[in-house]
C-alpha cells in the first residue's frame, strides 16, 4: 500500500508541487462519484466514547474511541489524512501506518483504502478516533492487502488527522482548489469590492514565476490581476483563508506564456501553475445608485443590521476633497461639529444622501461621487476651496448616529393618519418647488401609512379615505408632470375603483391616454368628467384639445390613405401602360415572325425551282 505525507502548514510553499497535478487528475473525474450516504438518521444524537452504531444500512458499525474537535465533518472529494491499524475479527494485525509512523492522505469518495470506509469517515472530526466493522464482504476487502482473507470481517482503527476541503472552481477541473486554513467569517468579495492579498505562483518544478511583496497586493476584483484564475478563486474565499491552487494553462499564462519579469523568469506556453494564495482581507464596495456614479467603500463595518434609510435624523463627520486631494470642508474634524441633517430631504448633496442612506452606525466609508450627484456642471465655493464644474467629490465619512423614522408597525392608526398628512404636505411643498419626483415619492410614502384598512377605525376610515385618494391624485399629477403616463394612468384608476365619477381622476387620467395616443380613451372619460359637472372649465377644454387632436388625426390618416390609393392608382397605371407596351412589342415580335416565314418560304420554293433547273443539266 503506497503512503504519503501531506503538507498541511500555513501560507508555506513546499519544495515540491508535483502532487498537485497528481490531485488535479484525480479530481477531474469527481462528477463521476457515486455518493454514499451517512448516517442514516442524521438527526440521530452525536456518539459519546465508548458507544457504538450502524452509520449505513450497508452494516458498517462506528464505535467512537475519543471525541473530535469543532463541529466540521470532511466531505466526498476532500482530501484526508488518516492514521489506521487494519485487524481481522480475531485481533491480528494486516496493516498499520502508525507501525511506519507515517499517516496516509487520500482523497474520500474513491475507495482507497478500504471501499465502504469513505463514508464512515465522513462522520469523523478533526482529531476523533473510532473502531469501523467492515461486514464480511468481498466489496469491502482492500485488493492491495492479499493478507486478508476472502470474506472476513475487517475492523479499522482509524484517526482523523485532518482534512483538506477540494474545490473544482470553474467545474472543467480548470482550477483546483485546496483550502489549507479556512477563513475568519462567512463573508465574500463580490466584483466591485477591493481585496489585499498575497501569493506566490510556481511552475510544476517548483520555479517561482511571481510573489507578492511581504505585505501583499491591493486590487478590486473586477479589474483583474495577474491570471484569469485569480480573481474567480478570490471571489470564493473568505478572509484570512489560505489555499493551493492548481492551474490548467487556460486560466494562466495562455499558450502566450509570458516574458521573465524582474528577478522572475519566464513562463513557457502552455504551462500549468502552482499557486499559494492567502486572502489577508478586502473592503466592501456598494454601487450606491446602481450606474456607478456613486460609490461606497467600506473601511470599518459598522454595528448590527439597521441602516439610516429615507426619513431618518443622521449625524455624521466627513472630510471632503477633490479627487487631487484638495480639501474642501470639514465637519466633526479639527473643532468643526459634526454634521446633521435628514436623509431624503435634499439638505445635503444627492451623493452623500443617498450613501448615508445606506450606512449603519459607526461605519466608516469613502465615498466618490460624480457630478451627476454631486454639483453637475457649476463652480461651487466651499469652506476651504472652491469645486470645479463637473468634478468628482471623494467623501472620507463616518456614520456617527441615527434616528429612524418609526416604522409602519409601531405606530397606532392615529399616529399613521398624522404621518400620512405630514408627508402629503411635504410632497404638496415639493410640487409647488417643481420636484416632481421627490413629490411623487413623499405621496407614496403617505399612501403606505394607509393601506391596512383593517387597522382603523370607522371614524378614522373616514379621514384615511379621502387622504389616501388625495395622495394618488397628487401622485398621478406629479407622473404627468414626468411624463410617466402610464404610471399616471395606474394612480388614477385606483382612484375610480373606489370612486367611479371622480372627475379630477377622470380628467388625469384622459390626459395620459391622449399623451398616449389613446384618444378613445381619453374620449370616455372626458364624457364621463362632463356627466358629473357639465361646466367644469378644465374638462371642457381638454375636451377642445381632443377633438383638435382627433380632427389632426383624421387629416393624417386621410392624407395617408389619400398617398397610399394614390399611389396604388398610379401604380396601376404604370402597370397598364406596361402591359399594354409588352402587348404591342409581342405583336410586333409576331408579324416580324410570320414575315419571316413568309420570306423562307419564297426563299425555299425559289430553290426548290432552281434546284429542278440545275438538276436537268449535264454533269
Amino acid at each position: 500500500m503506497h503512503h504519503r505525507t501531506e503538507n498541511t502548514n500555513n501560507f508555506e510553499a513546499p519544495s515540491k508541487a508535483i502532487e498537485m497535478k497528481t490531485n488535479l487528475s484525480d479530481m477531474e473525474d469527481e462528477d463521476d462519484l457515486d455518493e454514499e450516504p451517512g448516517e442514516v438518521i442524521d438527526s440521530a444524537p452525536p456518539l459519546m466514547v465508548g458507544e457504538e452504531r450502524e452509520i449505513n444500512s450497508s452494516g458498517i458499525k462506528k464505535l467512537l474511541l475519543k471525541s473530535g474537535l469543532g463541529w466540521e465533518t470532511p466531505e466526498f472529494g476532500d482530501e484526508v489524512t488518516v492514521h489506521y491499524v487494519g485487524m481481522l475479527q480475531d485481533g491480528t494485525k494486516f496493516d498499520s501506518t502508525r507501525d511506519k509512523d507515517q499517516p496516509y492522505t487520500f482523497k474520500l469518495g474513491h475507495g482507497q483504502v478500504f471501499k465502504g470506509l469513505d463514508s464512515g469517515i465522513i462522520t469523523m472530526k478533526k482529531g476523533e478516533t473510532a473502531l469501523f466493522t467492515l461486514p464480511s464482504d468481498t466489496e469491502y476487502r482492500n485488493a492491495g492487502c492479499d493478507s486478508v482473507p476472502v470474506n472476513s470481517i475487517i475492523q479499522l482503527e482509524v484517526e482523523l488527522v485532518s482534512f483538506i476541503t477540494v474545490a473544482d472552481v470553474c467545474k472543467d477541473g480548470g482550477i483546483i482548489k485546496r483550502i489549507m486554513e479556512k477563513g475568519e467569517d462567512n463573508r465574500q468579495p463580490s466584483d466591485l469590492d477591493e481585496v489585499l492579498v498575497k501569493y506566490q505562483v510556481s511552475l510544476l518544478d517548483g520555479t517561482v514565476v511571481a510573489k507578492t511583496a511581504e505585505e501583499g497586493i491591493e486590487f478590486y476584483i473586477k479589474d483583474g490581476h495577474l491570471i484569469p484564475a485569480l480573481p474567480k478563486v478570490i471571489r470564493t474565499m473568505k478572509m484570512g483563508e489560505k489555499v493551493n491552487l492548481s492551474i490548467k494553462s487556460q486560466y494562466g499564462y495562455g499558450d502566450a506564456g509570458r516574458d521573465s519579469i524582474g528577478e522572475f523568469t519566464s513562463v513557457p506556453p502552455n504551462s500549468e501553475l502552482i499557486i499559494y494564495l492567502e486572502l489577508v482581507s478586502f473592503k466592501s464596495v456598494i454601487d450606491v445608485t446602481g450606474d456607478s456614479k456613486v460609490i461606497k467603500k467600506i473601511i470599518k463595518e459598522g454595528e448590527g443590521l439597521a441602516v439610516a434609510n429615507e426619513g431618518a435624523a443622521v449625524t455624521v463627520r466627513y472630510i471632503a476633497k477633490l479627487e487631487d486631494g484638495t480639501i474642501l470642508e470639514k465637519k466633526g474634524f479639527d473643532g468643526e461639529a459634526p454634521l446633521e441633517f435628514i436623509v431624503d430631504e435634499e439638505q445635503v448633496i444627492a451623493g452623500l444622501d443617498r450613501a448615508a442612506a445606506t450606512m449603519k452606525k459607526g461605519e466608516q466609508a469613502i465615498l466618490t461621487v460624480s457630478p451627476e450627484y454631486g454639483f453637475r456642471n457649476i463652480e461651487v465655493k466651499r469652506d476651504l476651496a472652491t469645486i470645479p464644474p463637473s468634478s468628482n467629490i471623494v467623501y472620507e465619512v463616518e456614520m456617527l448616529n441615527f434616528v429612524k423614522e418609526k416604522a409602519l408597525w409601531e405606530m397606532s392608526s392615529q399616529e399613521r393618519i398624522e404621518a400620512a398628512g405630514r408627508k402629503k404636505e411635504e410632497g404638496n411643498l415639493l410640487f409647488k418647488s417643481g420636484k416632481y419626483q421627490r413629490a411623487g415619492k413623499k405621496y407614496d410614502k403617505a399612501v403606505d401609512y394607509l393601506i391596512e384598512e383593517g387597522s382603523f377605525g370607522d371614524e378614522e376610515l373616514k379621514l384615511a379615505k379621502p387622504l389616501r385618494v388625495s395622495c394618488w391624485l397628487n401622485g398621478a399629477a406629479c407622473c404627468l408632470k414626468l411624463n410617466d403616463f402610464n404610471e399616471a394612468i395606474k394612480l388614477c384608476s385606483k382612484v375610480l375603483a373606489v370612486e367611479f365619477y371622480n372627475v379630477k381622476a377622470l380628467y388625469r387620467r384622459a390626459q395620459a391616454f391622449m399623451e398616449n395616443a389613446d384618444l378613445v380613451s381619453a374620449e370616455c372619460d372626458i364624457k364621463k368628467a362632463l356627466e358629473v359637472d357639465p361646466h367644469n372649465r378644465e374638462v371642457k377644454l381638454l375636451h377642445r384639445s381632443l377633438k383638435q387632436r382627433q380632427a389632426e388625426s383624421n387629416r393624417r390618416d386621410a392624407k395617408l390613405y389619400t398617398s397610399m390609393f394614390s399611389h396604388l392608382s398610379k401604380e396601376t397605371a404604370v402597370a397598364a401602360k406596361k402591359r399594354k407596351a409588352e402587348k404591342e412589342e409581342d405583336e410586333k415580335t409576331e408579324h416580324e415572325a410570320v414575315a419571316m416565314e413568309l420570306d423562307s418560304v419564297s426563299v425555299n420554293s425559289d430553290a426548290a425551282d432552281n434546284g429542278k433547273v440545275v438538276g436537268s443539266l449535264p454533269r
